[in-house]
């Protein structure tokens, strides 16, 4: 085997063993850079495509909710059940056509709504329809299905429209079974949405990494897709149904993500489907990046090491000409400690060298960098639909009795309410109009109670503009009327005090209603939420531990036959 012969000057071998270590540890270094930013990179887009997934699931998810809160308020409407029951009464008939005309006009995602009486009436927005067709659509999969659905709302896949006026349009249905109070079947309502809706929702996942998304239900059929081919054609619909089989998450082979989300309260499964190809495009970026300064770097230390090596030998000359002078006797030669200094130096501009290359490596890692912090979705809370029913419920009863006053005043204490709840969609408002909030609900139930519940206010105004989340207070007043107040035998009374406290907001809600065991609260069917609707204290708790951080919340104390208080921290925006 062949020995490779290094030079015998030192400089010659400083200056190769120099070289030769830096060029390795450059490609050393810009192997590891590599194979992490293609792994952060990777890693990034693989979270941002799991996040748009999760945030189209959630429209989506708001949006069946929605749909099916305006089903359950129409076939409970009083006026649906007694016009299928008293079908001949024309005023009825055109107030629930008025009823229909206006939740189309208040939502355009709805494409039509049609009611079919067991008794073959018919009543739609679609002119076309009438009495003679009732009897074909009963064989319809989407009445059957909701006959069979002990009168809860049922989702199809997406169907063609066969009786609307400008047939061949795609539709996605929900339908519902009608009942008496008697648990009796009148009929099925059918709600049909425009196709482009769902389209909407999902459209930013049909652009992601030219990706594309679809929705499968429990029976493995397509709900939807981009292409409305595929609920044609077999093959385009076998070929979806074996992606969604396929392994959750990166499919190295064929370079795609496959995210599946299960959309609540339905049987529908979004699943995402996106393209990495462009990852290559970014990675040959970075390499080619990588590489250049790979080869800048290999000429640094190429001068460098020659540099180097001649400050390193220049003093070993120096001494061991004045070895060779002490050797002819000189003694009064005198060594200056210079290898000393030199090395030193050396070593100063080494760290200095490594100080540059890490500056530089991070103005790379900074370039390259693609990590977002994500944002946590907002939780909206919804307006408890138990309560609209019993505000309108007592508007009506109070209409009976002719008080007009009384019929005002809470008309447009609901309309305040309902305009506080939404402000313009967004999740902060200010201290003033959330306590102006549960002002309006408390007027409402005041007016319900009567006497049975009092309250009071007392806030510091200083606090009036501070923007906090909204809705925190009423659902916490909420659960001190129903689960307090109104179990007692008593009147009973709400205070409502908030002011600075330390470095945020304190609110305090105390009820002298029937209290509670604390105890209670550590059991698994109560430790989930303490609610009444939709919105409970534990919901309210978390939403602002993520909103302002773990040292805020809520804090219960209670005592039975007392009362309760209940103490909402928030930080200061």
């Amino acid at each position: 085997m062949m020995k490779i012969r290094l030079p015998k000057k030192i400089r010659s071998q400083i200056t190769i063993f120099y070289f030769l270590a830096s060029l390795i540890t450059i490609i050393l270094m810009g192997l590891i850079f590599y194979v992490s930013i293609s792994n952060i990179v990777l890693n990034q887009s693989l979270s941002s495509t799991k996040t748009a997934i999760s945030k189209s699931g959630n429209y989506v998810e708001l949006y069946v909710a929605k749909l099916k809160s305006i089903s359950n308020i129409m076939v409970k409407d009083p006026l649906t059940i007694r016009y299928l029951s008293e079908n001949t009464n024309l005023v009825m008939k055109n107030d629930l056509s008025t009823l229909i005309k206006n939740t189309i006009e208040s939502d355009a995602s709805i494409k039509s709504i049609v009611i079919v009486g067991k008794d073959s009436t018919l009543l739609s927005n679609e002119e076309n329809l009438n009495m003679s067709m009732s009897s074909d659509m009963m064989k319809e999969q989407w009445y059957v299905d909701a006959i069979n659905s002990n009168s809860m709302p049922v989702l199809t896949k997406a169907r063609m429209q066969k009786f609307s006026m400008d047939k061949g349009n795609w539709v996605i249905s929900l339908s519902q079974e009608i009942k008496d109070d008697k648990g009796n079947n009148l009929g099925v309502l059918l709600i049909d949405i425009k196709y482009m809706v769902i389209d909407n929702f999902l459209n930013d996942l049909n652009e992601i990494n030219k990706g594309y998304a679809f929705i499968l239900n429990n029976k493995s059929e397509v709900v939807y897709h981009k292409d409305t081919n595929y609920f044609v054609d077999s093959n385009l619909q076998s070929k979806l149904i074996n992606e969604s089989k396929m392994a959750q998450g990166y499919d190295t082979k064929k370079k795609i993500l496959i995210e599946p989300y299960k959309i609540k309260n339905t049987d529908w499964t979004l699943m995402g489907v996106s393209s990495l190809y462009e990852l290559k495009a970014i990675k040959r970026q970075l390499l080619e990046t990588i590489i250049f300064m790979g080869l800048l770097l290999v000429f640094i230390a190429a001068y460098s090491s020659s540099y180097f090596a001649g400050r390193i030998t220049r003093p070993l000359a120096k001494l061991e000409k004045a070895m060779e002078e002490i050797e002819k006797g000189l003694s009064k030669v005198e060594i200056t400690e210079q290898g000393c200094y030199e090395v030193q130096s050396l070593a100063l501009h080494f760290n200095n060298m490594i100080n540059k290359i890490e500056r530089l490596l991070e103005e790379i890692a900074q370039k390259e960098k693609y990590l977002r912090t994500f944002e946590l979705n907002v939780l909206q809370s919804q307006i408890n639909p138990h309560f609209l029913y019993n505000t309108l419920d007592t508007i009506v009863w109070m209409a009976e009795f002719n008080n007009t006053k009384k019929v005002i005043s809470v008309t447009k204490a609901l309309a305040q309410f309902f305009r506080l709840s939404l402000s313009g969609g967004s999740e902060l408002t200010t201290v003033e109009k959330e306590i102006e909030h549960v002002k309006q609900y408390l007027y409402i139930q005041k007016e319900r109670y009567e006497d049975k519940l009092n309250y009071d206010f007392q806030f510091d105004s200083a606090i009036s503009d501070c923007r906090i989340l909204k809705i925190i207070l009423q659902p916490i007043v909420e659960n001190a009327i129903y689960h307090g107040i109104r179990e007692t035998d008593r009147p009973g009374h709400i205070k409502i005090t908030a002011g600075y406290k330390e470095d945020g907001i304190l609110f305090t809600v105390k009820d002298t209603g029937q209290g509670f065991d604390l105890c209670i609260l550590e059991k698994e069917e109560v430790k989930k939420d303490i609610k009444l609707g939709g919105v409970g204290i534990k919901n309210v708790d978390k939403r602002i531990k993520l909103f302002y951080g773990e040292e805020y919340g809520v804090k219960i104390e209670s005592e039975i036959g007392v009362g309760t208080t209940v103490y909402i921290k928030i930080g200061l925006q």
